[in-house]
């Protein structure tokens, strides 16, 4: 049996144009997203930045380290506190997760792989944890606080999620139409 790959491995490996993420020790190669998968990501970070005001900073595919040894990962659209933000060292990477980890489902994701990606982002520094399912048109968001919810398009609680962060459904539906 091979031991996991470290953070360490993963960093003394040659540079190349993969997208990859460590988890749980084991080196996964990413897809590169498709176009759908893009325009959400860009909206999203659109309505977010203007929702965040000067509170933090909103990227897309932060690099981050929700766990110190064996985990590397990537989230497609992240909120991270100004504070945390500038601690970031300059050739470093996020140590915890982002205080917003929002997760654009593709079809290479696994339930499992989003459930455990949920459980260790809230264990480990995130406020709230989003799944953006284009295809149902819906954002499941959860918190580390026990909240959960899922926002359509139309539903009597779209306003709550609205007033938490400008309304990403109607982003779902823009990319759905597209």
């Amino acid at each position: 049996m091979t031991a996991p790959m470290t953070f360490a491995d993963l960093e003394r490996m040659p540079d190349s144009n993969r997208r990859c993420e460590l988890r749980h020790g084991d080196l996964v190669e990413l897809a590169p997203p498709k176009q759908e998968h893009l325009l959400i990501q860009r909206g999203l970070r659109r309505v977010l930045e203007k929702a965040a005001g000067g509170a933090g900073e909103v990227e897309i595919e932060v690099g981050f380290r929700p766990t110190p040894e064996h985990e590397y990962w990537k989230a497609d659209v992240a909120f991270v506190s100004s504070e945390r933000w500038l601690a970031i060292p300059r050739r470093g990477n996020l140590q915890g997760a982002p205080d917003l980890a929002i997760e654009v489902l593709s079809p290479s994701n696994t339930a499992s792989e989003i459930l455990d990606k949920e459980q260790i982002c809230l264990e480990n520094g995130a406020r709230e944890f989003w799944v953006v399912d284009p295809i149902r048109r819906q954002v499941k968001v959860s918190g580390a606080d026990g909240y959960a919810a899922t926002y359509k398009p139309g539903s009597p609680s779209r306003c709550r999620l609205e007033d938490r962060l400008a309304g990403p459904c109607r982003l779902i539906r823009y990319s759905s139409e597209a």
